[in-house]
């Protein structure tokens, strides 16, 4: 039976309505977001499918837009459709980052920085550009793959924070393998840029590495 023909107190977008996102579970707020389903298959059963062949939530919104749209029923408007989901999500956390308070401890830099990095596939290098009261100018992605002390160049991170305006830069990449730990590499590399940048009088706050729900700040390790 389609979800419309559905009593409206059992129809997700009607309770999410009536009494907020929160009472709705990852497979009816993702039906919302499918529409339809396929032949026989109404959204919301397209949905539970989705997220238990994906394993969960994460590993369906991390996948490759190439695996969402080779599944059945999905297609790729509804793929573009939970990419920008996602984007949005994202965007949200960033705004509020930049919206918000100084980042005077690594705790807030450490929630946007999961939402932003701890699914992706590959490594990512990021820069947040503070101003001197460290309030955040701005969130950049600068390099991408796998990361060691060839493939971080400080001139690119120099240019960017000059950009800016910065008074001060946080340093960020993700482990995809999920474990946070340092590694030698990622010591160097801090210890590269924060010898150029210290040529500029821009300071190098921290450098966090993100993993799969943890977050390791270099600063709090002593290594800056």
């Amino acid at each position: 039976m389609p979800i419309r023909d559905w009593p409206e107190g059992e129809r997700p977008r009607e309770r999410l309505l009536r009494r907020g996102p929160a009472v709705l579970s990852d497979a009816e707020l993702l039906a919302i977001f499918l529409r339809t389903g396929r032949r026989g298959r109404t959204a919301l059963d397209l949905a539970r499918e989705l997220i238990g062949r994906f394993g969960g939530l994460r590993a369906l919104l991390g996948a490759a837009p190439a695996e969402l749209c080779a599944v059945p029923g999905l297609g790729q408007a509804k793929a573009a459709q939970l990419l920008a989901a996602l984007e949005l999500g994202r965007r949200y956390l960033d705004e509020g980052l930049r919206r918000g308070p100084p980042l005077d401890s690594p705790d807030r830099s450490r929630e946007f920085l999961l939402g932003t990095l701890r699914d992706r596939s590959r490594e990512v290098f990021c820069c947040l550009f503070l101003d001197n009261r460290h309030r955040v100018l701005a969130f950049e992605e600068l390099f991408a793959g796998t990361l060691d002390g060839a493939s971080v160049h400080p001139r690119e991170v120099l240019r960017a924070a000059l950009a800016h305006g910065a008074a001060a830069v946080i340093l960020a990449h993700n482990h995809p393998s999920g474990v946070a730990e340092p590694s030698a590499a990622d010591e160097r590399i801090t210890r590269r840029l924060r010898d150029a940048l210290a040529l500029v009088d821009i300071r190098v706050l921290d450098h966090l590495v993100v993993g799969d729900g943890e977050v390791v700040s270099l600063a709090e390790r002593g290594l800056l």
